[in-house]
């Protein structure tokens, strides 16, 4: 399955809407995401799991990129 996760880059700062960024990621469970995303060091707000229809909405999107983790 294919996970959104919004985040903040840096993890010791109160979260700001305009600087969250988002990244995608292939796993098994937000569990599973939040394990390959431990060494990044992230503040994660959201992890958003994608059903078939929301992900083809987000493929069209400049900004989806696959992360490999």
């Amino acid at each position: 399955m294919i996970y959104k996760v919004f985040f903040q880059a840096i993890k010791r700062e109160v979260p700001v809407r305009e600087r969250t960024q988002t990244v995608y990621v292939e796993a098994n469970s937000e569990k599973d995401v939040r394990l390959k995303l431990a060494e990044k060091d992230l503040n994660i707000e959201f992890i958003q799991p994608l059903d078939d229809s929301h992900l083809e909405y987000e493929k069209r999107s400049e900004y989806f990129v696959l992360e490999n983790v």
